[in-house]
């Protein structure tokens, strides 16, 4: 269906894409992953006709259709349901044609192609579509000039599936959307049978959509068969084969080397050592993996405070006068874990912005520690970074007061250290921007962090590395995030925020998706009848906390021996970065050293596990 012939594209003076070439199978499903500033949206503009690269091509069928989103969302008085149906031009046109035609045999040739287009099921197949993103009936019918920029990409995502190309490009397609609408999406993808390429940074979303992982690296892509989960097992596997066979390398290199050197001035030995720099001339160096040691994220532990850190009775939040939500009950504690669900627009910012005292409730009563400091993310502080300055000044300034030193090594923790803290904002990438914004909230150690959408510029590693950091992080999380992943792997209390208030959601993660996904109902949270069930069985907190402590102890010493096996890797694969207690160990005790910190790791696992599960049954 796609054949990527020998790409090449050059940007200002840098090698983005560097003879990448693949055969994408017809109908296939591909995620295209690759870290931050790998050229991912590069290559997919190539594909789609909007950048001409320097060499090679991009094959596609005669007369195949590709569909891709572009930068401007859609504006102006139209409804979102008629912009999505004018998407299909064909219907549009043809419909057109059936009113205006005097020609009676061109009118039959008309309704015999609307008719095998399936066009008088097109109304109904739109509302679906804009409905699963989101839109209820009153808002398809309301000017797109009253959304919101995000609201709009989404019609934009919506009348690109309903156009139904050969060929689907999809850049990043749940930035925009919540928890909801990407589960919705995923469904629709995998039933969607022409072929689909997706940048996407989502483990969950990659595993359940795509049957191909295409991974740009280096300006090369590789095409792996199966998910993501399945492309992490080959690359380690590909990764541990480079490696033996760089090794190999270097002691043939070294060997050969050593006998050109004693033998090239001795006359009887000088041809045999002609013949062996000939040889080390033409040996290929086996490419050593690239590994980012900026990839960082390291939350300061805060001072312990009693719980509870804030309690919440019959509070209601809003603007102005106007509640948005109301009868809010609700008590964090110091190692509370919480994830807030609920579709966009239902109010999980404005229970944040409450839990961050940025609002006030309008009735109610809020109390929190006095002592309490809050981290509050938002996508807004990503954004509104001056651009002229440098992270070291970004932090001087609003650590006033601070030496030096500790300013440094605040930015340290998440990795602008050296070059990287003098370096221009302006010039760093979306993932970076967000690591710092993350190390300015950070700063004075708060007890309780709320993350609004942390993950939205971060590639696949960088949000594993902010999973671990926050399984570490020692106070109170409060995440609100489209990524199962990370609510899988972090929180352990849900709330659904919905019909005007916030409960606690009685059911797991899988629950809350099986429901959305079947469009049924949902399922009410716990309220007076569960009120009464938990008090005739009390909770016992106290050894819910020692089960939770246990968990946490485990996910830490899993963190921790990631990143031995880290230091292993790079020690095996890039000998020049190696930490020093790595650095004069030879290959085969690197792999000794390798195989005990996983199998170290499984136990760890082992252990997290019947924890979970002991915390589950309680």
């Amino acid at each position: 269906m796609l054949n990527l012939n020998g790409i090449t594209v050059r940007l200002g003076g840098r090698t983005i894409l560097d003879g990448a070439s693949a055969a994408l199978p017809p109908g296939s499903r591909v995620g295209l992953i690759g870290r931050n500033g790998a050229g991912k949206s590069t290559l997919v503009r190539v594909i789609a006709g909007m950048l001409e690269p320097d060499d090679g091509t991009a094959d596609m069928p005669r007369g195949a259709r590709l569909g891709y989103i572009a930068q401007e969302a859609p504006s102006g008085t139209a409804t979102p349901f008629d912009t999505v149906l004018a998407a299909d031009t064909e219907r549009a046109a043809l419909m057109l044609e059936s009113e205006t035609t005097e020609d009676h045999d061109r009118l039959g040739d008309v309704y015999e192609r609307l008719i095998a287009i399936d066009a008088y099921t097109a109304p109904m197949r739109a509302a679906q579509i804009l409905l699963g993103l989101g839109f209820d009936e009153d808002m398809q019918q309301r000017p797109l000039d009253s959304f919101s920029g995000g609201w709009k990409m989404r019609v934009a995502l919506a009348a690109l599936l309903f156009s139904q190309p050969d060929l689907l490009l999809l850049d990043e397609p749940s930035n925009h959307l919540d928890l909801e609408a990407v589960m919705w999406l995923e469904d629709f993808l995998v039933s969607y049978k022409a072929t689909i390429v997706v940048v996407s940074h989502e483990r969950d979303f990659l595993n359940n959509v795509v049957d191909h992982i295409l991974h740009l690296q280096n300006g090369k892509i590789t095409l792996y068969p199966g998910g993501y989960d399945s492309f992490e097992r080959q690359r380690a596997e590909r990764m541990a084969q480079l490696a033996a066979a760089k090794a190999n390398q270097d002691i043939q290199r070294a060997k050969l080397q050593d006998y050109v050197a004693r033998n090239s001035a001795r006359a009887s030995t000088a041809k045999q050592a002609q013949s062996r720099q000939k040889m080390l001339a033409k040996m290929q160096p086996i490419a050593e993996l690239a590994n980012d040691p900026s990839l960082s994220f390291d939350f300061p532990d805060p001072s312990e405070l009693r719980p509870p850190l804030i309690t919440l009775d019959m509070a209601s939040v809003g603007y102005s006068e106007t509640p948005i939500l109301k009868r809010l009950n609700m008590r964090l504690d110091p190692d509370d874990r919480v994830a807030l669900l609920g579709r966009n627009g239902n109010g999980k910012t404005t229970l944040a912005r409450l839990l961050a005292a940025q609002l006030a409730p309008l009735d109610g009563e809020m109390n929190a520690s006095g002592k309490m400091k809050v981290g509050y993310f938002t996508q807004y502080q990503v954004e509104e970074l001056d651009a002229d300055d440098t992270p070291l000044e970004h932090m001087t300034r609003i650590m006033r007061g601070a030496s030096p030193a500790a300013v440094r090594a605040q930015l340290g923790r998440f990795g602008f250290s050296g070059d990287k803290a003098v370096g221009k904002v302006g010039k760093m990438s979306g993932g970076e921007k967000a690591r710092l914004a993350l190390a300015l909230i950070t700063r004075d150690a708060p007890h309780m962090l709320i993350l609004d959408e942390p993950t939205n510029h971060l590639d696949v590693d960088a949000r594993e590395a902010l999973i671990q950091a926050l399984n570490s992080y020692t106070g109170a999380v409060v995440l609100v995030s489209h990524d199962r992943h990370m609510l899988e792997m972090t929180a352990d209390r849900l709330v659904l925020v919905d019909n005007g208030t916030a409960k606690e959601f009685d059911g797991s993660l899988d629950d809350y998706i099986a429901f959305v996904l079947a469009g049924d109902k949902q399922p009410e949270a716990k309220g007076k009848s569960a009120a009464k069930k938990d008090k005739a069985k009390p909770i016992d907190r106290d050894a819910d906390k020692a089960r939770r402590k246990a968990i946490r102890e485990c996910e830490a010493e899993i963190a921790r021996l990631t990143t031995d096996r880290n230091a292993i890797d790079r020690a095996m694969f890039d000998p020049k970065t190696a930490e020093p207690r790595y650095a004069k160990l030879a290959m085969s005790d690197l792999m000794k050293r390798r195989a005990d910190v996983q199998a170290q790791i499984e136990a760890a696992e082992a252990t997290w596990l019947e924890a979970t599960e002991a915390l589950e049954a309680a």
